[in-house]
């Protein structure tokens, strides 16, 4: 929906609200609800502001210390918040509201380097350069439970029940309990503009995914965090709650975030040799610094305590560096033909903030151009049971200190955003050592 649109459906009463918002560090959307004639009046063209600190809180939204873009030093102040007119989009599931997704900016005008959208399109601005289209998608998982977001909230997110009962990938039954639901998800976004191709069962019980159709990357990423939204909000609207945590129980499979990518020039497919019939160079160069580089910037793929969990032998989620053909056992699956040829970066949980996940892709992706890296031969066999593999990071405190230690990251990032992510990542750690979780409890309390 362009501004021209939105105006007209102002004026005819269809849309009263406008919701301004911008993907903080976690990858979720805060900002504040207008008026549709206010937001045409003085948001539109102008922006709006939010407090500064709102890159700095932690998921219970206190203002955490140690970061140089917004402290209590400097007192907290506005940065601005500049509506993207290409992001705007109608919520079918919220009556009368559409919603517009900013940049945040320096009063100046300068963009706020750390901001995750700004990070993305800064390595987006270094294709434009060489003519290059970088088209993504990103597959989420998520699981879907009989009790709202209050009752979970009461039981402390224990005693759970899931939708079904069993293990449900592929199966057609049991998700068709799920069926008003997952309808409303299917219809309802894609008529606000966020086009859905399937759903399905996932492997685990209760467990959902549904694919959104490939775009250019930053579309992709807006997309990503408003489906996230989204499936929150209609879920709990039917009664129910759903979680998109990387690794909800020890026995089950974890909730993934697939992403797909291949690069374009003048309309062409640039992994593709279509001349040869087989991969192009470009592809071998890109996934040699895929294989090269993901492991120092997997703090954005996996950027939680929560998301090492996931990283088991066995649990459909990688463990070691290798490529394959259409091999689920390995980092990157390669899949398609021709055209549609791609990778698919298996890293990632549901936990990924999309806009930093994608430009860790395009780091590591185009300096194995840029370098003329090579890859393997696609991988045979099963991964998980290859120590002679690379490994993955092990746990939060490794990916943290292998970012921080990475000259790619500091020489493309920069520095000031590197420390920013490096010094998020420690405060998540050190609130995690500080916690006294059930499992201590359970160990603890009457045996030791």
């Amino acid at each position: 929906m362009d501004t021209k649109t939105l105006k007209s459906k102002i004026k005819a009463g269809e849309i009263d609200t406008v919701i301004v918002a911008f993907p903080d560090a976690l990858g979720r959307l805060v900002g504040k609800r207008f008026t549709g004639a206010f937001y045409l009046k003085q948001v539109a063209d102008h922006g709006t502001h939010g407090c500064n600190y709102l890159l700095t809180v932690n998921m219970e939204m206190d203002p955490m210390d140690g970061f140089k873009v917004a402290n209590w030093e400097n007192g907290f102040g506005d940065f601005m918040m500049k509506p993207d007119p290409a992001s705007l989009k109608i919520l079918t599931w919220q009556p009368g509201t559409a919603l517009v997704i900013c940049d945040y900016l320096h009063h100046d005008g300068s963009p706020v380097m750390e901001a995750p959208r700004s990070v993305l399109k800064r390595q987006l601005d270094r294709l434009v350069q060489k003519k290059i289209k970088t088209f993504m998608a990103s597959e989420l998982e998520f699981f879907i439970f009989n009790q709202d977001y209050s009752k979970a909230f009461d039981e402390g997110y224990g005693n759970l029940r899931p939708s079904s009962d069993y293990r449900i990938d592929y199966h057609i039954l049991q998700p068709g309990r799920e069926e008003p639901i997952l309808r409303c998800l299917r219809n309802e976004l894609t008529q606000s503009g966020i086009p859905v191709e399937c759903s399905k069962g996932e492997w685990s019980r209760g467990q959902h995914e549904i694919n959104v159709e490939y775009a250019e990357a930053l579309e992709t990423a807006d997309r990503h965090v408003i489906f996230k939204q989204a499936v929150k909000e209609i879920v709990h609207r039917e009664g129910k709650s759903a979680t998109f945590i990387p690794k909800f129980a020890e026995e089950e499979a974890g909730n993934s975030c697939h992403i797909h990518i291949s690069l374009q020039k003048a309309g062409k497919n640039l992994f593709w040799d279509s001349r040869g019939g087989k991969p192009s160079k470009t592809f071998k160069h890109f996934l040699g610094g895929l294989l090269k580089y993901s492991p120092e910037l997997c703090l954005f793929f996996a950027p939680t305590i929560n998301a090492y969990k996931r990283y088991q032998s066995g649990s459909w989620a990688p463990t070691r560096m290798a490529w394959s053909m259409d091999n689920r056992t390995a980092g990157f699956r390669v899949v398609g033909h021709g055209p549609s040829f791609r990778i698919e970066n298996r890293m990632p949980g549901a936990d990924a903030n999309p806009y930093l996940a994608f430009a860790a892709m395009l780091i590591a992706g185009m300096a194995g151009i840029d370098e003329k890296l090579d890859c393997p031969g696609s991988y045979e066999g099963n991964a998980y049971m290859d120590e002679s593999l690379p490994a993955l990071p092990g746990s939060l405190e490794e990916a943290k200190n292998s970012l921080n230690q990475s000259t790619l990251a500091r020489e493309t990032l920069g520095d000031a955003v590197v420390d920013f992510y490096v010094r998020t990542a420690q405060l998540e750690i050190q609130a995690f050592a500080s916690a006294v979780t059930d499992w201590e409890r359970q160990r603890y309390f009457e045996r030791i």
